[in-house]
């Protein structure tokens, strides 16, 4: 209830995870059938790189705003991200960095890329932020807002009406067992909608933990499960923020190939110090 993403929007775990979520909607639009994204974690919607809690941090520095002054074109990767960037950022040339403001987080960017035929539905738990979901969402006919803990949504919203879509689940990791409650949630989850693409966010900080993790996963029977971490500071320290986890349980076809062309071209853009990326099949391929 006390984490407020408004204080990291647009860092590096942002661009990481919002770029590979680009690329699993474009899949989904790919077919003219509707689908459904359900997002368990939402936050605000947008977020205001001026407001003061932003800077404050300055975390947007290292992650949006350098992928934006970067040489290496990499829109060719994830053109649907900076669609949405362009959409909330009008006056934006594209073109550096010069003139961005607003940062999208995950609701928006679904709900950008969606179509008339699909579906967004976002949980938020935290009172103040949940309003503010409300009122970022209104304008789309094809989204609602719940205030309600994502976990249970997972019990409430599954399986959708329709046949195809995507479930997110990007905690915050406040809690000391929330490694244990992702995997029980997913694995719960899976069994009420087997057909669905499940992405799942987490930090890279204590290895071991990371590994029961994904130990806990494969034990729960899901057949295709494909882990890529974008790690960009060495683990020498696990009470850091290292890297940006992802597990795709049904990934689309050739995303794991996508994902490893994008992690590189990020690595360059973002002049990271350090570049140990892990991409595995943790389950089939």
């Amino acid at each position: 209830m006390n984490y407020r993403h408004i204080f990291h929007a647009g860092n590096i775990c942002d661009v990481v995870k919002h770029s590979v979520l680009a690329l699993v909607l474009d899949h989904l639009r790919g077919k003219d059938s509707g689908f459904c994204v359900l997002d368990t974690h939402a936050g605000i919607g947008a977020y205001d790189l001026s407001d003061e809690r932003a800077t404050k941090t300055g975390e947007a520095k290292d992650g949006i705003l350098k992928l934006l002054g970067a040489v290496e074109n990499t829109k060719l990767l994830c053109a649907g991200y900076f669609d949405v960037l362009k959409k909330l950022n009008p006056a934006w040339d594209g073109r550096g960095a010069a003139g961005f403001r607003y940062y999208p987080g995950s609701p928006l960017l679904a709900v950008h890329r969606l179509r008339a035929q699909d579906r967004l539905i976002a949980c938020e738990l935290h009172p103040e932020d949940a309003e503010n979901l409300k009122r970022q969402l209104f304008p789309f006919k094809q989204a609602q807002s719940h205030k309600r803990d994502g976990y249970e949504g997972l019990t409430a919203f599954l399986p959708p009406v329709e046949k195809r879509g995507l479930v997110l689940i990007d905690p915050p990791f406040e809690q000391a067992d929330e490694f244990d409650r992702l995997a029980a949630a997913v694995k719960h989850a899976y069994t009420r909608w087997p057909q669905g693409i499940f992405m799942l966010w987490y930090p890279v900080k204590e290895r071991p933990a990371i590994w029961r993790f994904h130990e806990a996963l494969v034990a729960g029977g899901m057949p295709k499960i494909f882990a890529a971490e974008f790690v960009y500071r060495t683990e020498a320290d696990a009470t850091r923020l290292n890297g940006s986890g992802l597990v795709l349980i049904n990934p689309p076809w050739q995303m794991d190939d996508k994902i490893r062309a994008l992690f590189p071209a990020l690595h360059r853009a973002l002049a990271t110090a350090h570049c140990g990326d892990r991409l595995t099949w943790l389950a089939g391929e």
